[in-house]
């Protein structure tokens, strides 16, 4: 059996883009065991290494929070450890690129593998302490259960606000060019300006996007839908250019 250093070291020169081949002859580690180790980094819990406590990267952290607040869920593997799963659209490679570097600068060294799906793909990652690290995970769907941050998880989020909001607008947000019409000298005129809207049924995760907002000094509105407060919007000239400044549209 190798040791979770052992496993790392491996994976690390995998990761540098060499051949599992090369990698094998190199180590001696089995195709096999480097494939599976892609999947599965840490060792069964009868030999897993301590918990790894706070996140190796705060900013990044904060960013995989808000990416994981949005569209990122928690399950357990069927012997022990837990899948870590981020839904990135199709659409969005560089959006899918950043979710896969937030993971591997939060568990330096980590495995993590992407599954196709249709229209979009699911970053996923294997560790034992995916729940310490994101204890908002729970039975249920995340509007319908309480969603309160725990006080370490504040103060990284109070310390990178910016990357929190950039996580969230990634998963559940957007930025959009709206249009209206004004009359101008007697002539009416289309007129078109930037927006960033942010959707999400969760009033505790809405809360905490507009909680960051505010401290940054980014003024916002809610809109009603149907009935239904679910859309936060940031549409003054001064905050759009903010959040270009700090956040930007996917890509």
């Amino acid at each position: 059996m190798y040791g979770i250093s052992t496993r790392k070291q491996a994976l690390a020169l995998v990761a540098q883009g060499r051949s599992l081949n090369s990698v094998s002859r190199e180590t001696g580690i089995s195709r096999a065991a480097l494939r599976s180790w892609q999947r599965h980094l840490e060792p069964s819990p009868r030999m897993a290494a301590p918990d790894p406590g706070p996140p190796a990267d705060a900013p990044a952290y904060a960013y995989l929070l808000g990416l994981y607040l949005g569209d990122g869920c928690i399950s357990a593997h069927p012997r022990s450890g837990y899948y870590l799963r981020i839904a990135c659209a199709d659409a969005w490679p560089g959006l899918i690129e950043q979710c896969r570097e937030a993971i591997l600068r939060v568990r330096p060294g980590i495995g993590f593998y992407v599954q196709t799906k249709q229209g979009c793909v699911a970053v996923t990652s294997y560790s034992l302490y995916w729940p310490r690290l994101f204890p908002q995970h729970g039975p249920g769907k995340k509007h319908e259960r309480p969603i309160v941050l725990e006080p370490w998880q504040r103060a990284v989020v109070e310390a990178h606000p910016w990357e929190f909001v950039r996580g969230l607008i990634h998963s559940d947000g957007c930025r959009i060019t709206n249009w209206t019409t004004r009359v101008v000298g007697g002539e009416r005129k289309r007129y078109e300006y930037p927006r960033y809207f942010f959707t999400n049924k969760s009033d505790d995760i809405r809360r905490l996007y507009t909680d960051a907002l505010d401290r940054l000094g980014v003024e916002w509105t809610h809109c009603t839908r149907g009935g239904a407060p679910f859309n936060v919007s940031v549409a003054k000239k001064a905050s759009v250019a903010l959040m270009d400044r700090h956040v930007g549209p996917k890509y």
